[in-house]
């Protein structure tokens, strides 16, 4: 099963004219629809994205898919390779990233990931219910240098 992220940012006259101003960073949503980022990423979380991130070994990022431009998907920035970032998806059983697709050039990074925000898989019916979703639910995405030291390692 392809995977596939769903996008909703700025359009681009508005992007071009937040750049003109340098007053605002574009930033989007992206909800995930597949597994290959298990744990960090489950599908149904939504992540909140900036466009044209300065990305770092480590950090998630939505891209377009080398061979099909028009599927956007999620995965780690392991490390620069000429000209590109090879990437991979945290989840060792879903091969869809550079194992299978090799460098990705730098155009089709589309965003990197800054909050991943967790969608209530229960109505919370109590007070302590909904403090500990929010508390379980929206995270910073940081660039884990541990484990992209360990994916380098492979």
């Amino acid at each position: 099963m392809p995977e596939r992220v769903e996008e909703r940012g700025p359009e681009q006259g508005e992007e071009h004219g937040r750049e003109r101003r340098g007053l605002l960073r574009a930033f989007g949503l992206a909800e995930v629809y597949n597994p290959s980022m298990v744990p960090t990423l489950r599908p149904g979380d939504q992540l909140v994205v900036q466009y044209a991130a300065v990305v770092r070994p480590g950090d998630v990022v939505v891209l377009r898919h080398p061979f099909r431009q028009d599927l956007l998907i999620v995965k780690r920035a392991v490390e620069r390779r000429g000209g590109g970032w090879w990437v991979q998806g945290d989840n060792p059983f879903v091969e869809n990233d550079s194992r299978e697709f090799g460098v990705v050039p730098d155009e089709l990074v589309v965003a990197r990931a800054w909050v991943r925000v967790r969608p209530p898989r229960d109505v919370q019916r109590s007070l302590s219910g909904a403090l500990s979703w929010v508390v379980s639910a929206v995270r910073p995405v940081r660039a884990d240098r541990s484990l992209s030291r360990r994916l380098r390692a492979r």
